[in-house]
């Protein structure tokens, strides 16, 4: 054996494979050694499953060539900072002797020394990175999968599929960055068009803080209960046409601010706009038929704090708590919203009901779309 050879039975990098499996894995490791990965890399991909992945990590972000402290003197970034940087992207942290960063990582850090000097704290960074990290892991899953399918043939061999799924994903990789920068400015367009700076604001030179919203719930009736009983997969299918849903029936000012597995978290700086989605959405829900659970839906108005694009406040744990006890294919919502949309929808009231986490009893209203010619609501 070559003394830059890896041994790879001795590192460990077949342990618990045999025939098939092993010789697998043995090409695909020897296929990635020849192409220049690192023993660092082989190990942290073997120990995270992800070893099949790390061509097309290759072809996105480039060959891994800098340490921890090489990554700092080149950008100018202390490696206490640095670290803080990784963490708040949720991105894994490599030992330090690992030549783990590329000249991509690179790039990003040295960036952060763009906001210090326009002012930006590193505090306000870290809130920015962390939002980011949040949203756009989400997105790298959905894109991970996508050539995956594409390349996916029963009876493959690991370094096949490796090879292929790399194959596929060079192809795809130059969208992505237009891709998520057009997204991105899309929505800080949107952004700006309807965030609000009242005049106390710019006369007291801050930035808005807590402010009047409405805010609804919409989860799927059942859903814990299916999940007793139906395959992860059939779960899945439903959370992602939930969200597909609410992205069909919302328009703005109404915004959906995030889903959490079976519900969707909605939010608007106007009632009456989030009373129509949230009935739309029941409808929605009832026109995919038997195959998709019963929505409910819970609303408040009142103030509430926005920061790193959600929400909170009274109105937001409100809105959660009136959702658990509506009824299916119903929405429910407090007094306030009830009296700034009393005209435009009908109202029944629900009664009264004390909520788990909230001090008093909270009267309830039920609405339903208003018909042309009706004549009233019917309310208390």
């Amino acid at each position: 054996m070559a003394d830059d050879e890896i041994d790879f039975v001795a590192e460990g990098l077949l342990d618990g494979l045999a025939g098939e499996s092993r010789a697998e894995r043995l090409a695909l490791l020897e296929y990635l050694t020849a192409d220049g990965v690192t023993l660092a890399e082989l190990r942290r991909a073997t120990a995270s499953g992800t070893l099949m992945f790390l061509p097309a990590e290759r072809v996105i972000g480039g060959r891994a060539r800098y340490t921890r402290a090489e990554i700092a003197e080149l950008s100018g970034i202390d490696e206490a900072h640095l670290l803080a940087l990784s963490r708040a992207m949720g991105l894994a942290i490599a030992a330090p002797e690992d030549a783990f960063y590329t000249d991509s990582d690179l790039e990003i850090v040295r960036m952060t020394n763009v906001a210090r000097a326009v002012g930006i704290t590193d505090e306000d960074v870290l809130d920015m990175l962390r939002a980011l990290g949040r949203g756009l892991s989400q997105a790298a899953e959905t894109m991970r999968t996508l050539p995956l399918r594409l390349v996916l043939e029963p009876g493959m061999s690991e370094h096949a599929l490796a090879q292929r799924y790399a194959s596929t994903v060079s192809q795809l990789a130059p969208m992505l960055a237009p891709l998520v920068s057009g997204l991105l400015n899309l929505h800080l367009r949107q952004m700006a068009q309807s965030e609000a700076i009242n005049s106390a604001e710019r006369s007291g030179g801050r930035l808005p803080g807590s402010r009047e919203i409405a805010v609804c719930f919409a989860d799927m009736v059942g859903f814990t209960r299916l999940g007793e009983e139906v395959p992860p997969e059939e779960l899945s299918h439903l959370a992602v046409r939930l969200e597909a849903l609410t992205s069909y029936v919302i328009e703005p000012p109404v915004r959906l601010v995030k889903t959490i597995g079976d519900a969707v978290m909605l939010a608007s700086v106007e009632p009456k706009p989030l009373l129509d989605s949230g009935l739309a959405l029941l409808a929605a829900a009832d026109a995919e038929g038997e195959d998709f659970p019963q929505m409910r839906v819970g609303m408040a108005a009142g103030a509430a704090l926005s920061r790193s694009g959600d929400w909170f406040g009274r109105p937001v744990n409100l809105a959660s708590r009136i959702t658990s006890v509506a009824w299916p294919g119903s929405l429910l919502a407090e007094r306030e919203v009830r009296e700034s949309a009393r005209d435009s929808h009908r109202w029944s009231f629900a009664g009264e009901r004390r909520l788990r986490g909230i001090r008093e009893p909270v009267a309830l209203y039920r609405a339903r779309p208003r018909i042309p010619g009706d004549g009233g609501d019917g309310d208390r």
